[in-house]
């Protein structure tokens, strides 16, 4: 999802960019901008390794977000069984 954008106004934000910035310095930005994108993304899955590994050092489990996962699908498919006649219908 990009933030409901369309084509047109990321053309204009794209000629924004360039005169303010100059088309030399945009490699410059983007690289940037990805250095800093994975040093975040790297940053955040540190963080969840760590709190998954205390978890388990803790004795908590880790597999509830299966768990329920698991239940909504089981739910899912009882009201496809329930609702299947009814759709035929009409």
């Amino acid at each position: 999802m990009v933030l409901f954008i369309s084509g047109g106004e990321i053309f204009v934000i794209m000629l924004i960019v360039v005169m303010v910035f100059g088309a030399d310095k945009i490699p410059e930005i983007a690289r940037g901008l990805g250095k800093g994108m994975r040093q975040l993304k790297d940053a955040t899955n540190e963080i969840k390794h760590e709190i998954q590994k205390s978890a388990e050092d803790s004795g908590i489990d880790t597999d509830i977000a299966s768990d329920v996962q698991n239940e909504i699908n089981k739910v899912k498919e009882d009201i496809d069984d329930m609702s299947g006649p009814i759709k035929r219908q009409f």
